[in-house]
């Protein structure tokens, strides 16, 4: 999962720089402590209690990382690992992400872990989820608001008018100060990219491998690239698939984002006009301005649900953007908008739930808050006001089915601006000469991550570039053997796909 184009950071890039801490530079001293420690593998039953997985080659554990690599006698943070074993001798390992940033990968291993049993991938190699510090088991686990906050602030509509940016200014900077509060600032300033892929390379070395195998989907290409970047010479394969372009300009990235969701939304849109009683019509010229009938009355009262809440607007928006993550999930989307037509939002705020990680009980997992402290140490914020207001503008013409027609021209800073510690990590071009050359996968109409993104990235890592056609946000290893057989034969014996290979 990629951040949707209502939330906003970056900066502007020069193309040289590199990560600001130097800590995240620091070779492995001190750390003797943790490179030799072993993990106690167990059941998987206290991790994923829920989920269906072949329980004779799964195992879950723990190991310990610093929270500080500049200070390794400090404090700890406890990190989770899902494993599937290798149904033979494992020959290596492959360590897996997910994205986000604030997935977990150790559910994204749980609930993948049946299939990739089934693969010729898995025979000869260990399949590794961990939750990256701070993130779903790990601990200290991210919690910035609590379950109730959470459920204000999705309920909450502020609109673009004087009142309505100081109102957004003041909740973004409130959520920064609660979430210091709460985490405290030494491990809140330790929570991005940097000191991730440093608590992968102690992993590797815990699970006993020189090289690691990597797969790594949407943010995950971040985290990838920057592993790559700093231990080139451990990496002996890796997969990024759904590319973060490490070098894109943080407002062309926003707007190419929303615009790959808009082509998306147009695709839904035709495909839809295809079943009988499609709630957005038969007129392609129509399409968005039937959505806007349907959402935009939830600006001033939200649709009925049995969830007490009701369906907000903001929600609907949220609800939308998570279909269109795959047409997998148009089916629900179509069913939800057909809802509203009734006036009733219950599929629309699963959807919503969904992607906000609430279940029926009311709990919050914590990706929304891991995804917000991680990305505001990860790229500093845009903070010029006229960058923002023009941004706001051009959101509203290239993605206008999230258009809520109350544009100002105006637009206030996001809790980014605000955040109470300072960036770890610039945006920067990759150049790793002495890096094996790896595989990026990008697929065509990605809404998420577009095209664009992997061939950039593949440019810069001088990757195997594989495409894939279709509407989706990334491909690797969901069935499609035209993809998955090459990838298998990368990471199993190094054969990369052919030159030009598209599925």
């Amino acid at each position: 999962m990629v951040t949707v184009a209502t939330v906003f950071a970056g900066c502007t890039v020069d193309g040289t720089a590199r990560p600001t801490r130097d800590a995240a530079q620091l070779p492995g001293k001190g750390l003797d402590r943790f490179l030799r420690q072993t993990i106690d593998w167990g059941s998987c039953k206290d991790f994923v209690p829920d989920a269906e997985y072949p329980q004779d080659r799964s195992e879950c554990g723990r190991f310990q990382v610093p929270v500080d690599y500049a200070a390794p006698d400090g404090a700890t943070a406890s990190i989770a690992v899902f494993r599937l074993k290798a149904s033979q001798q494992a020959s290596g390992i492959v360590l897996t992400n997910p994205g986000g940033p604030g997935a977990s990968g150790v559910d994204y291993m749980a609930g993948t872990a049946a299939d990739f049993a089934k693969m010729p991938v898995s025979q000869t190699l260990d399949f590794i989820g961990f939750d990256p510090r701070g993130i779903g088991r790990s601990t200290p686990a991210i919690r910035c608001q609590t379950d109730s906050e959470r459920d204000a602030y999705r309920a909450e509509y502020v609109d673009n008018s004087p009142a309505g940016i100081a109102r957004q200014e003041a909740v973004n900077t409130q959520i920064g100060r609660e979430c210091v509060q709460r985490m405290g600032r030494t491990f809140l300033a330790h929570v991005g990219t940097a000191d991730v892929i440093q608590d992968m390379d102690v992993l590797r070395a815990v699970l006993g491998f020189d090289k690691l195998n990597y797969l790594g989907y949407s943010y995950g290409t971040k985290i990838g690239g920057a592993y790559a970047e700093k231990y080139p010479n451990r990496v002996r394969a890796m997969i990024n698939d759904g590319a973060v372009d490490p070098t894109a300009d943080p407002v062309a990235d926003i707007v190419n984002q929303s615009a790959g969701f808009q082509l998306a939304f147009n695709k839904f849109a035709a495909d839809c006009a295809t079943k009988p009683g499609c709630p957005l019509g038969a007129d392609p010229a129509q399409f968005v301005a039937r959505y806007h009938q349907l959402v935009r009355p939830l600006i001033t009262t939200p649709a009925k649900t049995k969830d007490p809440r009701g369906l907000s607007f903001g929600d609907a928006i949220t609800a939308t953007n998570q279909a269109l993550y795959s047409d997998t999930l148009w089916k629900f989307l179509r069913d939800g908008l057909t809802e509203l037509t009734r006036g009733s939002g219950d599929t629309m705020l699963r959807l919503a739930d969904f992607y906000e990680g609430r279940d029926r009980q009311g709990k919050y997992d914590n990706s929304s808050d891991a995804f917000l402290a991680i990305r505001c140490v990860d790229e500093p914020a845009i903070t010029d006001q006229a960058t923002l207001n023009k941004l706001d503008t051009t959101l509203r013409t290239v993605a206008p089915y999230r258009d809520d027609g109350k544009g100002t021209g105006a637009t206030g800073k996001d809790a980014c601006a605000f955040w109470p510690v300072p960036v770890t990590y610039q945006p920067h071009k990759l150049s790793i000469p002495e890096l094996a050359t790896t595989v990026v996968v990008s697929t065509t109409n990605d809404p998420a991550t577009p095209y664009a993104a992997g061939v950039s990235l593949a440019d810069q890592l001088k990757a195997r570039l594989v495409t894939f056609r279709g509407t989706q946000h990334t491909a690797s290893f969901e069935g499609n053997m035209c993809l998955d057989g090459p990838l298998t034969a990368y990471l199993v014996d190094l054969t990369l796909p052919t030159p030009g290979l598209t599925c």
